[in-house]
């Protein structure tokens, strides 16, 4: 019976001494008696296991996954230094006089476009500004804030409310969020000749505190329209190296791509593929304003109609319907016709009725097998030609990738 009493009152003592364990009378072990299995666990485990479970917050890896394209933001500039008030000491100098220095400017606040940036998944809801330095002895300045710059895709457009204060569509353009505050003013700016001692400083002024709406509009070259499941991300998978989502059902693509095809001469053309568009989406129907945001930016359109459906020729009106809807006169941009899916029958019975009712102008592929697609590149080729020299004569610099 010792060897039992002897582990009764060790593991008793263990327990007691270990975190905040105290053991009630009816778990008191009698001679002979071993611990049941549920208490054999250590108090930090028990501790972990009797924490409400919260939600896991998602890594930062995972979050820049998501495509994001409008933001709220508050931006704060850096507080600026405070202004010091002191006089100077020195053997045999009796009235030295004020040295107090002023204190350094807040740093700005500054949206940037990057081209390496697509998204606004990496733009947080807020962003405070560097504090500028307090003043020092000696009429030593305070050190100025440093400039905090927030990268943002191009195409961003920055709203204050309802009034656009910028539209960030060039690679490299500015805008200032938030201004600065000023230094403090030091002892010695007060210096005067009614004042030989003064002891007035001033504290540094707050930064300007603004609350700004950030919006995207994708940048291209051309513009992928279509209904759901016509075969846009499919195109764009076969004359760039864009890599969208492709599968057999509708509503596949969920958020913008942006491909380059290239061409001799080191040109580029950027293709933009953009969810698919239902009826009524100028009513913000399905994706709604959210797809139709993205077409603004982009010079040239390409209207991709399946051709395997009853009725193909009849898609087209339902897109120029749409787009003319929410903006007027966005349909009547230059464009191109392009009639996908040949290589399925239906689509080739479908075929003569439909260049009849649209005439020639209409390009008949396939995304899938690759067939006539250099027909398409040659006339994104010649589109892209015709929309830099419009821009060129209107004296606007064309978007070059």
């Amino acid at each position: 019976m010792k060897p039992s009493r002897l582990f009764s009152a060790g593991w008793q003592a263990m327990m007691e001494g270990a975190g905040h364990w105290t053991l009630p009378a009816w778990a008191v072990l009698g001679p002979g008696q071993l611990a049941p299995r549920w208490l054999w666990v250590g108090s930090v485990d028990c501790a972990e296991r009797q924490e409400p479970p919260g939600k896991k917050l998602l890594s930062e890896k995972k979050l820049k996954r998501h495509f994001v394209d409008r933001r709220r933001l508050l931006v704060r500039g850096g507080r600026g230094g405070d202004g010091l008030s002191c006089f100077h000491s020195e053997p045999r100098k009796e009235f030295g006089g004020p040295d107090g220095g002023d204190g350094g400017s807040g740093g700005h606040v500054i949206l940037r476009v990057d081209r390496q940036v697509k998204s606004l998944s990496s733009v947080q809801s807020q962003y405070q500004g560097f504090d500028g330095e307090d003043g020092g002895r000696k009429n030593c300045f305070g050190r100025n804030g440093a400039v905090l710059y927030i990268r943002v895709p191009m195409g961003t457009l920055v709203k204050e409310g309802n009034k656009v204060l910028a539209d960030l569509s060039r690679p490299g353009d500015e805008y200032i969020a938030a201004l600065g505050g000023a230094g403090g003013k030091g002892n010695r700016f007060f210096l005067a000749n009614d004042n030989r001692a003064p002891v007035t400083c001033t504290p540094g002024q707050p930064g300007q505190e603004r609350v700004l709406f950030l919006e995207l509009k994708t940048m291209a070259h051309a513009g992928l329209v279509g209904l759901p499941n016509a075969g846009k991300s499919s195109l764009l998978r076969a004359i760039s190296n864009a890599k969208p989502a492709v599968a057999a059902y509708p509503f596949t693509t969920l958020k913008p791509h942006v491909g380059i095809v290239h061409y001799e001469g080191h040109q580029q053309v950027a293709v933009a593929d953009v969810p698919g568009l239902v009826r009524g989406a100028h009513r913000n129907r399905g994706l709604g304003h959210a797809f139709l945001r993205h077409i603004e930016r982009c010079g040239f359109l390409l209207f991709v109609l399946d051709l395997s459906v009853p009725q193909p020729w009849t898609q087209l009106d339902d897109l120029k319907h749409e787009l003319d809807q929410y903006e007027e006169g966005l349909s009547s941009r230059p464009h191109a016709i392009i009639a996908n899916k040949i290589d399925l029958p239906q689509a080739r019975a479908n075929l003569p009725e439909l260049q009849a009712r649209l005439g020639a102008k209409a390009i008949a592929l396939s995304a899938a097998t690759g067939e006539n697609l250099e027909e398409l590149l040659l006339c994104l080729k010649e589109l892209h030609d015709r929309h830099v020299a419009a821009e060129l004569q209107q004296g606007r610099q064309p978007l070059r990738w």
